[in-house]
């Protein structure tokens, strides 16, 4: 599954700006509202960076697997 940046980018600033709108009807405080998107942002970029890095560590572990596989299958060298 890969991750597009930009599409992310819009993903979060629209979720952002729903959740900042739904806490500004909800408290009628517009710093309030801004706080909360603020807080729905950084959620959102911890999420991205923790996929990000389990598909690399993913696509690491997988490296290292394959080439136990191939080594283990290959006959030894004198």
């Amino acid at each position: 599954m890969p991750m597009y940046f930009p599409q992310f980018l819009v993903g979060m600033f629209a979720t952002s700006f729903i959740t900042a709108i739904c806490a500004e009807l909800e408290t009628g405080s517009i710093w309030k509202a801004v706080g909360w998107a603020i807080v729905a942002m950084i959620i959102l970029q911890v999420g991205y960076v923790g996929l990000a890095v389990r598909l690399i560590y993913r696509r690491g572990s997988e490296g290292t697997e394959a080439d136990l596989v191939s080594a283990s299958s290959s006959p030894p060298v004198h």
